[in-house]
């Protein structure tokens, strides 16, 4: 009779957990998506003008070592507004945790072949995460007024950690990957997304580096 008690006790509080993130996760994404609704571009004509463009980060390559598509169609999306005049400066910020392993280069890389100046090129190598390379751009690069570029669920997430840190910023949506191609990544997306309402009311989570000022142009 004890051994029953427990038992469903135990199954009491499995059930009360996975509610709390369930509602936890339909929150955070509700909350994301209305508060960064009206600041999403698809259209190159429409987008304002900013100095500062945000290329947020991604592999160049798939775990199997295909070319990844998220990365390809950001440096597109970034491509398309410089050369339409949108954004003067492209700032490309990812991860270079190891040698081996360098975001932003591949990134410039990647810009240069399509035709953008390396002069109109900055490469912030400590945006480990998406806050880091938010509040990187603000507080070490001095973009309070930017458009960041990537595809429109990270975008999202991005402009809701820029509102939320007194950045005057839009997104430019990205191509979109197909969601058979993408399954892990969106589902990762929703837990990323309670985490990032964590970050910023709870934890008051910082980036991992700041660093001197740098001006850019």
């Amino acid at each position: 009779m004890f051994d029953l008690i427990k038992s469903k006790r135990f199954l009491k509080w499995i059930v009360s957990i996975l509610a709390v993130c369930l509602i936890s996760l339909f929150v955070s994404n509700y909350w994301i998506n209305s508060n960064t609704k009206t600041q999403l571009y698809t259209d190159v004509n429409e987008i304002p003008f900013r100095k500062v463009g945000l290329v947020l980060g991604a592999s160049k390559k798939t775990i199997r070592g295909t070319n990844n598509f998220y990365f390809s169609y950001r440096i597109l999306a970034a491509y398309e507004l410089f050369k339409a005049h949108k954004v003067q400066y492209l700032l490309v910020s990812g991860d270079n945790h190891i040698k081996e392993y360098d975001e932003p280069s591949d990134m410039r890389e990647a810009l240069i072949a399509l035709g953008v100046p390396d002069s109109c090129i900055v490469l912030d190598y400590a945006g480990f995460r998406t806050l880091d390379s938010v509040v990187r751009c603000n507080e070490v690069f001095g973009g309070d007024s930017i458009t960041i570029i990537s595809q429109e669920f990270h975008n999202q997430r991005a402009l809701f950690i820029a509102n939320k840190n007194n950045v005057q910023a839009i997104g430019f949506n990205a191509k979109d990957v197909n969601q058979n191609y993408s399954f892990k990544t969106r589902l990762r997306e929703y837990f990323a997304r309670v985490k990032c309402v964590l970050d910023i009311y709870v934890l008051y989570t910082s980036p991992k580096f700041l660093g001197k000022k740098i001006k850019i142009g």
